[in-house]
């Protein structure tokens, strides 16, 4: 079973995509402008939705900061809790 979606793992799967390390992901940046191009950010879907939270590419592209793709991804986790990034 894969590793639940925490705000660190969060964070580790963006920092993973965009070259970095995850206390350097800026949660308020636009994922367009951060790097993240479709391909990426549908296997980061993907990925989330594997570990139980329920999203599509569209939802995502469709939010213009990281900081909102966490409040979806924890708003959609199936028994999680909801903790801030």
């Amino acid at each position: 079973m894969p590793e639940p979606l925490t705000p660190a793992r969060f964070r580790a799967d963006l920092a993973e995509f965009l070259h970095q390390q995850p206390d350097e992901v800026d949660l308020e940046e636009n994922p367009l402008y951060a790097g993240l191009d479709s391909l990426r950010i549908t296997t980061l879907a993907a990925r989330w939705r594997e570990a139980g939270a329920e999203v599509s590419f569209l939802e995502l592209a469709e939010r213009t900061s990281f900081a909102q793709w966490w409040e979806l991804l924890s708003e959609r986790q199936s028994g999680a809790t909801h903790a801030d990034a």
